[in-house]
């Protein structure tokens, strides 16, 4: 009972983890209380047990499993957090607990399941459920079939995605177990239950009997609406509808709607695979279809017939087969034919749905022409045609082609038009039939009712009457205003009779899908004449009623955009809605008016109406006044009163104050009462002459404000203008324009009659008076603000100056937003207004480009002109282009009808001539503006071709390209372009220019649009592709797009979308979904869109900084998190009912309280980016000055205006200073509650500062500083950095102050300074810091010296820019100064240089004056401070790091933020020569995760390995963070911070503590193990396995011989060290990077292990050996092949050679080769063959054949042989061509012996040369000529790539020196000049180290460095012994060549190649390392980590470690191999030493 009393104390989650199933079973028992106590959904309780919910269902004891899945049900029930758990515990549910034997285990599993999909996880559930249906074991299949189909019956088929299910059931049925047969039967009729006979296609062919079981069962199922019987949380609404409903029993209308709510009709065709029909079109199709018999033209067509009856066609290219089945229907003579070829294209219409909508506008205008044949059958096959294809379209892009035919003078072709017509629109809601395209089609239907031929009329009857159904009488009444009354009730008897196909209730069921405020559908039910659709709606009658009364209360917020569907076309027409009812006002004669007037108005008032006195007028306008003020709405006779006013002497009173009165007494009226149109004609008149009365106009004016408020503004606007202009009246006249330019911008530009208005507007530009003109001109320009360019088109006949002046109005207006508008909201029904507003707003400018004049130029296309544009040559392609062009500028504006043109144009966009490609585009561009956009029909064939284009590789074509699409997106809106599956298929293409171009302009134009079509999910898995594509811009243009698509598709869709791609890929793409999901915009918000047709199409709303209103509503919408505060400005934007609404504008000094609680900054999407491109083009100007002039400032003011809050920006402008003060008290209060909107307006703020700068007043500056030090604080927090366009406008400026008098101005800048250099790289600094050396004020040129000093020291000589040699240089002429402090300056500044960088300084100073040099020598000696190279020289080294080991050490208790600033700062305090300390507190560990959510910032806790107090450490040194992501895709910030943390890690590998060394390699293991992790060891490989094996050498050889040391110890590191390697080694891109000396080293490692007979005699030594022979294996397998084989080669030769070594070893390195040579079939095409070949002929130089043949045993000459032969047969002759790496092959056994093995192998195959000299020297001479280019080819690719570099130089460099004539020009010619450069180096390197050397016995190997990029080193021996032969130094070029290139990688800018000094004059000794075995490298690198740890021991190295000055690492260099092992010995024993 002990134990058990030890469990029961513990917490209840620790009992669930117990080892004891007795402990785990009591702990799942209290957890399953507490989870059923626990109330809070949302209590931090629920979180503890996130990650054990799945060992609940897991649990190995079967008792304890039961209870912990009651638990689980209970905590998925009820906890919040439940969702995170489902994948693994659905998972863990599948295969632990649907295979237990006990069935309530089962039915637990299975609650569980369905209570995830209750809490909205079904597609993860199901997702694992059909996982399941793939394992072995039936059990479980059995029961994920079960939980499917119990999932479907309770929830229903919409919450279940049956497509999925459907696609395995076959597979079900197959299944051998009877079990899964029967429970698949099951699921089959459960799934017919919901969709019924959807089913049928997909299972058809499954086994006859099954199939006639099935239809038996389907039989039996009953004919009732299946039910969803459970609910998603998110569904309660609906579930306590349908228990009401169960209660009551369920009424009959009630359950109608439901089904609607339940069922969603299943498509069959989405459950069918497609069919590829194209290539199976018989060859001679297109020939026989041509052919002149009939018969064989009816067989070709049967062909065509029988393949698309399949019923889901593939998409494919059915250009060619659409054109020639239209031939056959327009003009075969056949009618036979003409019927089989229209049935084969419906067949095709109803196979391809929407993708055939593109051939849709060719095929119908001959459909509808040949209606005239009158065969029955023809004419069916054609109507069933012609409506499969509309189904595949929409009306609008077909509206053209069907109103051209109304007018044909044949009947039949009317009649089945009319009937055609009727037809779709029965397919059509209101929102997809809107005005726009009723009103074409009544006024061509109507002709036809009045058509002499009855067939015509009743068909024009239908159509009209289903339009009357479809679009409810609100919308089509208005066309039927002329239609007689008989005729008008047959147009309603059809309707009666008309079924639609969408259901009959598109009153009231369409809109209660919508599920959205009802009120939105006032609009589309009129009041009385709502007979039809009230009835279908009686279910809603009484709410509907009540939306009305309520209407103006409800706020217009509310309306989203799903309301679009079933409203927005009835509610944009239905703006005139809310007073319908009055519209039919009659007028009331003056005697009724009079007794309804005295009814509500005193009787004194009406006596004195028209009395004598003004006087007593006067005061009956007060009662009057007073009695309207009180009366209520629906009390008011508003025609009553307004005909009392206008009563004798009415408009004519004479007394300017009573006329006053008067006339605000209409306006009251108006506002107050329901006003009709009735009562404004009353008025109007009197009002229009009112207008220009100086005493009375503005209140006239708002009479008729309130009147156009109550009736409309269109319909007002129209009166008003029509009687001021029937006056002569010239100041009425250009008031009323002025009155009617003011309403537009208050009531925005909805509805208005354009065409009415234009002619108004050219009659008043001709008037004779001024100010009539100038009125016109003003309306004209706020037209243009709603209409934009195509305006103009209609004044260009206008004389020229009157044209300059509208010009100049339109200029004015360019780039200003049409105000929101702010009256006429109020009254709308709230619903449809939102969105109607945009639909109308948006259909304005097409409204006036209907308008225009069109030229009909299809007869001009001519099939000469087409074929012209198709020849073979060039130039008459040409010369048909030009002519298409003169065509179009002719004709400006033309129909849609082109004839053949699209398709003769689209097959020059892809011509292989790029100037006509160019021309066609220019073609496309004017097509699109001369046809406006009617260009839609076309977008599918000509438009996506155009975006094939952008794949071009020709800049300027890409630009013509994009330019051209974007023409077209403004005219046809992003909708067509978005549908179906082409842009998608575009995104699929792999070519980088199209997806970067294709993906920047979706970034563009998706946040500007409101919805998408469904179909951009298609381009979802291509967007993750280019998330990971090789191009890096690529990459960069997918994220950059990535937050818009999910802006449209939401998160979770997206994140769905990652299901299908690989595991590594998938982390990837979800950790960028995460970040994007921050960075996501809001959608553009209706009102705010509502407003913004800016000139050329709609950008993003910029908000008039005018009112109030408009700002809160811009806080509203781009803020997409309102904080509390916000919220409230955000509520008066949508409370503001008409009246209210008015207050806030009309009295702007409301401003002052309300408007101050947005946000300031206003995030624009792309805005900075816009900028950028904005100052880049030079469009505006480039920040840059002496001192700001106005015109900068006025700029900026520009630029702020969209993104800073209004009142804000009026204080940053105000003349006085104080304001200023206070703007920058309101930034810095809001800095971090708007850290976004201030990154994204950062370019603006601090070019804002920069003008500070500038002001004389010095408490602005301390508060600017003060702001700046808080801005750059926040900016390093957010990993910002800044760009390079933010720090040139602004680092200039902030570096003018550095040389302010006042000594705390200095200093905050200089902190500042430091600051910025952690989110700007200090290299980048240096640039701009020198400049303000050359500054005439002195102070200012010695705190720039000095803070050169500074970064010097911070950084080591990297930051030196463009060279360290120019930038010294500079720095020494101030040596000379005349100033005394700036000389100071200059001095300690080059003094700083020397302690980093030693005497090198002096040859980069070059010449200085003898007295400056003794000056300079004389400090330096002063200083007297050791170079501290160290901690430079790791800087310089590693320059991928962020910072250094020693620097990482010193950094874990702050962030490297603060640590460097405090650092620089130290620097800065302590002068340039006081040492300064930095203790360590201790060493730490590697968590990745810790580190990546940290930055840096983590405090890790780790075993104390070092107890030495830490003095006198050098400052750690922090190299500038690259700006630039570096190179791979991967490279996220993680190892920025994690490369210098697994440095360390690695070097504690080799540590002679076994403990240390343990937990280094488990950590290293667990990196390893997490697949998303384990990149970040890449670039580590080397100097890992580099450390195991000196591990494996130091156990070898002192841990072994250890007595003290238990050797459990021993076996344990042993296990570790092997299993760390197997783990790493099964890894195959990592294990790929190690190089061929480490990959030797690692094998003589565990060969000598293998070999060691002390292992074997310890307790687990079996153990170990099996897992070491495993490693091996797994290491030959996995490793670069040619690398693993080089290196067993080299290791053969050395053992052979190595007297000590035993044959045994040997003969295990030739058991690897045999190995090796077993997998080269497989392999042979990875390896690199020269190579190979190169260490073979070294092996034959050292041991020619007799030598090998004295050895004691044949094994090596076998093995050698053996490997020949194979490499001979799996290469044959070719292998000859791989000896390019051989000086001199005439000396080469290996040749001889490889051309008697060709010569053999030839003789086998009866192909023998009799003379082997001759085959051999032709195969010579073959290889002599070899393809030279292909050789060169070869070695450029490997310069080219990261990983061969140095080796393909040396290669290139034996190449060049072997042909010397070898031309590598070409080669050179197309690459960077980068790149040529670095070519030219490294041969001039080679050669001199070559020349430097003499000849070596040439020998390969690598040598390999730190960071992953290999640098092979070519022909250097290759020696077991660590160090050199040679006794070699090697230089520190060879470091700073390498720093170049991972510099260039990093993003770091190495200055231009011209300004280097030549590389020999900055180096002592430029020789490269002859260094290639991997020990060598472990001498420099390990004694690099090393020394960073000795540092932290206070150790003293002798000389030979401190090195000698340069840059590189240089290596100790003692004469011998011997001598160089001694050292390093004596080394290792010191580090022991200091260590015990």
């Amino acid at each position: 009972m002990g134990d058990d009393s030890e469990w029961m104390k513990l917490p209840i989650d620790q009992k669930c983890e117990h080892k004891l199933w007795k402990a785990r079973l009591n702990g799942y028992e209290e957890a399953l209380k507490l989870f059923q106590k626990i109330d809070d959904e949302k209590s931090p309780e629920w979180s503890k047990y996130l990650g054990l919910i799945k060992k609940f269902v897991t649990d190995s004891n079967a008792v304890a499993q039961l209870k912990g899945l009651e638990a689980a049900l209970a905590y998925v029930e009820n906890a919040h957090v439940a969702g995170k758990t489902t994948g693994e515990v659905a998972s863990g549910v599948v295969n632990k607990v649907f295979n237990q034997p006990k069935a309530r285990a089962k039915e637990l599993g299975l609650d569980i399941c369905l209570m995830y999909i209750e809490i909205e996880k079904g597609e993860a559930i199901q997702e694992e459920l059909l996982k399941g249906l793939d394992n072995k074991n039936p059990k479980i299949i059995v029961a994920c079939i079960e939980t499917l189909r119990r999932a479907l019956s309770e929830f229903g088929s919409k919450i279940i995605s049956l497509k999925p299910i459907i696609k395995v059931l076959p597979k079900l049925f197959e299944s051998r177990e009877k079990a899964v047969r029967d429970e698949a039967k099951l699921l089959a009729v459960e799934i017919y239950r919901w969709i019924r006979d959807a089913l049928r296609p997909p299972l058809q062919n499954i086994n006859s009997v099954q199939l006639k079981e099935l239809e038996e069962e389907w039989i039996k199922v009953s004919s009732a609406v299946p039910r969803q019987t459970r609910f998603l949380r998110s569904q309660q609404e609906l579930k306590a509808k349908f228990e009401q409903q169960q209660a009551v029993g369920g009424d009959a209308d009630g359950g109608g709607d439901d089904e609607e709510e339940t069922v969603p009709q299943v498509d069959a065709y989405e459950l069918l695979e497609a069919v590829e029909i194209l290539s199976k079109l018989p060859k001679d199709f297109y020939e026989k279809i041509e052919a002149k018999k009939w018969q064989e033209r009816k067989e070709a067509l049967e062909a065509v017939e029988l393949l698309v009856k399949n019923p889901k066609l593939e998409s494919g290219d059915y250009a060619d087969l659409v054109k020639v089945l239209k031939k056959v229907v327009g003009k075969d003579t056949n009618v036979m034919l003409v019927a089989l070829a229209a049935k084969c294209l419906a067949g095709l219409a109803t196979g391809l749905r929407k993708k055939f909508g593109q051939y849709a506008g060719h095929v119908v205008p001959t459909i509808l022409e040949k209606f005239k044949e009158k065969k029955p059958q023809v004419v069916q096959a054609l109507q069933e045609a012609i409506d499969a294809i509309f189904l595949t379209t929409t009306l609008q892009n077909l509206s053209e082609d069907i109103l051209a035919v109304m007018d044909n003078k044949n009947p039949t072709i009317k009649q089945q038009t009319s009937l055609f017509i009727a037809r779709s629109f029965r397919h059509c809601t209101p929102s997809t039939l809107p005005k726009s395209l009723l009103k074409p089609f009544c006024a061509a239907l109507l002709k036809h009712i009045n058509d002499s031929a009855p067939e015509v009329r009743d068909a024009g009857f239908e159509a009209l009457g289903t339009a009357l159904k479809v679009a409810g009488e609100k919308a089509v009444n208005p066309f039927l205003a002329d239609v007689d009354k008989l005729k008008l009730d047959r147009i309603k008897e059809c309707a009666e009779k008309v079924e639609l196909v969408y259901g009959k209730k598109t009153g009231g069921a369409a809109e209660k899908r919508e599920g959205k405020p009802v009120a939105g559908k006032t609009a589309a039910l009129p009041g009385p004449g709502a007979d039809k659709e009230t009835k279908d709606a009686a279910t809603k009658a009484g709410p509907l009623k009540k939306a009305s009364a309520v209407k103006s209360g409800v706020p217009p917020k509310k309306g989203k955009p799903a309301t679009a569907a079933g409203a927005g076309g009835a509610g944009a027409k239905g703006k005139k809605g809310p007073e319908t009812k009055e519209i039919f006002e009659s007028e009331l004669s003056m005697e009724v008016c009079e007794e309804k007037a005295a009814a509500v108005l005193p009787a004194s008032c009406i006596q004195q109406l028209d009395s004598g006195n003004w006087k007593e007028r006067l005061a009956c306008m007060e009662e009057f006044q007073k009695a309207v003020e009180l009366m209520e709405r629906s009390e008011m006779p508003c025609q009553a009163l307004v005909r009392m006013l206008a009563k004798k002497p009415g408009w004519k009173e004479t007394n300017f104050q009573v006329m006053q009165m008067k006339l605000h007494i209409v306006a009251l009226i108006a506002q107050k009462g329901n006003f009709s149109k009735t009562s404004a004609q009353v008025v109007l008149d009197g009002l229009v002459d009112k207008v220009g009365d100086v005493k009375c106009g503005s209140n006239a004016k708002e009479a008729m404000t309130a009147i156009a408020e109550a009736c409309q503004l269109p319909w007002t606007a129209e009166q008003v203008v029509a009687m001021a202009f029937s006056q002569k009246n010239p100041k009425n006249q250009s008031e009323t324009l002025n009155w009617l330019s003011n309403a537009i911008k208050e009531f925005g530009f909805s509805g208005l009659n354009v065409k009415a208005f234009i002619s108004n507007v050219k009659t008043a530009l001709a008037a004779t008076n001024p100010a009539v003109r100038t009125s016109a001109i003003t309306l004209l320009g706020v037209m243009y603000l709603y209409v934009g360019p195509p305006l103009r088109m209609f004044f260009e006949d206008e004389k020229p100056a009157l044209l300059s002046q509208i010009d100049a109005e339109f200029e004015k207006m360019q780039g200003q937003t049409a105000p929101t508008p702010t009256r006429g909201i109020s009254r709308h029904s709230a619903g449809g207004g939102d969105d109607g507003e945009e639909e109308e707003q948006e259909e304005v400018g097409n409204d006036v480009v209907d308008l225009l004049p069109r030229t009909d130029i299809g007869d001009k296309i001519t099939a000469e002109l087409v074929s012209k544009i198709g020849d073979k040559n060039w130039k008459i392609r040409k010369e048909g282009l030009d002519e298409v062009t003169s065509i179009l500028n002719e004709a400006k504006f033309i129909h849609p009808n082109i004839g053949e043109l699209p398709a003769a144009l689209k097959n020059r966009l892809n011509d292989s001539n790029k100037i006509l490609v160019q021309q066609t585009l220019s073609i496309l561009q004017q097509l699109a503006t001369a046809m406006g956009p009617n260009i839609k029909q076309h977008v599918k064939n000509l438009g996506i071709p155009v975006i094939t284009v952008l794949g071009d590789s020709k800049n300027n074509v890409r630009a013509a390209a994009l330019a051209t699409v974007n023409a077209w997106a403004e005219q046809t809106g992003m909708k067509e372009w978005l549908e179906g599956e082409d842009l998608s298929e575009e995104l699929k293409k792999e070519n980088p220019f199209l997806r970067q171009e294709l993906l920047g302009w979706l970034a563009e134009k998706l946040p500007t649009l409101r919805s998408v079509p469904s179909d951009l999910l298609l381009c979802v898995p291509h967007l993750y592709s280019c998330l990971e594509d090789r191009n890096g811009d690529v990459r960069k243009k997918a994220q950059d797009a990535l937050p818009f698509f999910m802006m449209h598709l939401g998160f979770e869709k997206m994140a769905k979308a990652t299901g299908k791609l690989k595991p590594t890929s998938k982390d990837q793409v979800l950790a960028m979904l995460e970040k994007a999901k921050a960075n996501m915009p809001a959608k553009p918000a209706p009102p705010a869109k509502s407003s913004s047709r800016v000139v050329g199409g709609t950008a993003p709303a910029k908000f008039q900084p005018g009112s109030a209103f408009a700002d809160d509503l811009g806080s509203n919408t781009m803020e997409s998190k309102p904080d509390p505060k916000k919220a409230k400005a955000g509520g008066l934007s949508s409370k503001t009912k008409g009246v209210q609404g008015k207050k806030v504008l009309s009295k702007p000094n409301l401003k002052e309280d309300d408007d101050k609680s947005g946000p300031i900054f206003i995030i624009v999407p792309n805005g900075k980016e816009q900028r950028m491109k904005e100052e880049k083009g030079l469009k505006v100007l480039k920040w840059n000055f002496t001192t700001p002039r106005d015109e900068y400032i006025e700029q900026l003011k520009t630029q702020m205006s969209t993104c800073v809050a209004k009142w804000l920006q009026d204080e940053m402008f105000h003349a006085d200073f104080q304001h200023h003060n206070k703007a920058l008290a309101v930034m810095i209060e809001h800095l971090e509650s708007e850290k976004d909107g201030v990154i994204s307006c950062l370019d603006l703020i601090l070019k804002w500062l920069t003008l500070r700068f500038f002001d004389t007043n010095t408490s602005v500056l301390m508060k600017t500083l003060e702001y700046l030090k808080l801005l750059f604080n926040m900016l390093s927090q957010e990993e910002y950095h800044l760009t390079e366009n933010e720090a040139s406008s602004f680092i200039p400026y902030l570096i003018l102050k550095v040389g302010e008098p006042k000594d705390v101005i200095r200093k905050d800048v200089r902190a500042i300074l430091n600051r910025m250099c952690l989110i700007y790289p200090a290299s980048k600094m240096f640039p701009f810091i020198m400049e303000g050396t050359k500054s005439k004020n002195s102070k200012q040129r010695a705190e720039c010296l000095e803070e050169l000093g500074c970064l010097v020291e911070s950084y080591g000589m990297n930051v030196c820019q463009p060279t360290p040699g120019k930038a010294l240089k500079e720095m020494a002429t101030h040596i000379g100064d005349r100033d005394n402090t700036v000389r100071n300056a200059a001095l300690n500044t080059i003094v700083t240089v020397y302690n980093v960088h030693g005497d090198q300084v002096f040859k980069l100073i070059g010449n200085l004056s003898e007295k400056d040099m003794s000056m300079l020598e004389e400090r330096i000696k002063r200083s007297a401070k050791r170079p501290s190279v160290a901690p430079v020289r790791q800087a310089e080294e590693k320059p991928q790091r962020t910072q250094n080991i020693s620097a990482n050490a010193g950094m874990m208790r702050k962030g490297p933020a603060e640590d460097m600033s405090s650092k620089l700062n130290q620097n800065r305090n302590m002068g340039s020569h006081s040492e300064t300390t930095h203790t360590v507190p201790r060493e730490f560990q590697l968590d990745l995760d810790e580190i990546e959510n940290d930055n840096g910032t983590v405090r890790c806790e780790m075993p104390a390995l070092v107890q030495h107090k830490l003095d006198d450490i050098f400052e750690p040194v922090l190299i500038p963070e690259p700006k630039i992501r570096a190179v791979s895709p991967h490279f996220d910030d993680m190892h920025s911070n994690t490369a210098s943390t697994i440095n360390f890690v690695i070097s504690q590998v080799a540590s002679g503590d076994i403990n240390t060394s343990i937990q280094a390699l488990t950590q290293i293991d667990e990196v390893l193990k997490q697949e998303d992790k384990a990149e970040a060891m890449s670039g580590h490989i080397d100097q890992f396995l580099i450390a195991t094996f000196m591990q494996l050498r130091l156990i070898y050889n002192t841990h072994m011989a250890d007595e003290k040391l238990d050797k459990d110890e021993i076996v344990r590191l042993y296990s570790c060290i092997i299993g760390s390697m197997i783990t790493l080694f099964q890894i195959e891109s990592l294990a790929r990077e190690a190089s061929t000396g480490v990959l030797k080293d690692l094998m003589h490692g565990l060969i000598t292990l293998m070999l060691d007979s002390r292992v074997e005699d310890l307790e687990e030594g079996e153990q170990v050996i099996r897992s070491v022979n495993l490693l091996v294996v797994k290491v030959l397998e996995k490793s670069d092949q040619t690398n693993i084989l080089s290196a067993l080669l080299v290791l053969l030769q050395d053992s052979l050679l190595a007297t000590a070594s035993s044959p045994k070893f040997s003969e295990l390195v030739m058991k690897c080769l045999w190995r090796m040579v077993r997998l080269l079939p497989e392999t042979i095409n990875s390896i690199n063959l020269d190579r190979i070949l190169l260490d073979i002929h070294i092996f034959m130089k050292v041991f020619p054949k007799e030598k090998l043949k004295q050895c004691k045993s044949d094994f090596p000459i076998r093995t050698l042989k053996t490997l020949l032969h194979t490499l001979c047969k799996l290469k044959g002759p070719k292998i000859l061509d791989h000896l390019t790496m051989i000086d001199n092959k005439n000396e080469s056994e290996l040749e001889a012996h490889l051309c008697r093995v060709m010569k053999h192998s030839m003789d086998q195959s009866g192909k023998a040369d009799k003379d082997t000299e001759k085959g051999a020297s032709r195969i010579e001479e073959k290889a002599s000529k070899a393809k030279v280019n292909d050789i060169l080819a070869e070695i450029f690719k490997k310069i080219g790539s990261k990983e061969n570099t140095k080796e393909g130089l040396a290669e290139l460099y034996e190449y060049k020196k072997k042909y010397s004539d070898a031309d590598i020009e070409p080669f050179l010619k197309n690459s960077s000049q980068f790149f040529q450069s670095y070519v030219e180096r490294g041969l001039r390197l080679i050669e001199t180290e070559r020349e430097g050397k003499g000849r070596i016995a040439p020998s390969t190997g690598i040598s390999s460095q730190m960071e992953g990029t290999c640098v092979p080193v070519s022909t250097h021996t290759v020696s077991s012994s660590i160090g050199n032969t040679n006794g070699e130094e090697v230089g520190p070029s060879v470091y700073l060549e390498r720093l170049k290139i991972l510099r260039q990688r990093c993003g770091l800018d190495n200055a231009k190649q011209e300004d280097r000094p030549p590389l020999t004059s900055l180096l002592s000794k430029p020789t490269l390392p002859t260094v290639a075995s991997s020990t060598d490298m472990l001498h420099s690198k390990l004694s690099q980590l090393r020394e960073s740890r000795e540092q932290y021991q206070h150790l003293d190295l002798d000389c030979n470690q401190t090195h000698s000055s340069g840059i590189g690492t240089t290596l100790a260099s003692p004469s011998s191999a011997a001598a160089n092992i001694d050292d390093l010995k004596k080394r290792l024993e010191r580090i022991k030493s200091s260590r015990k």
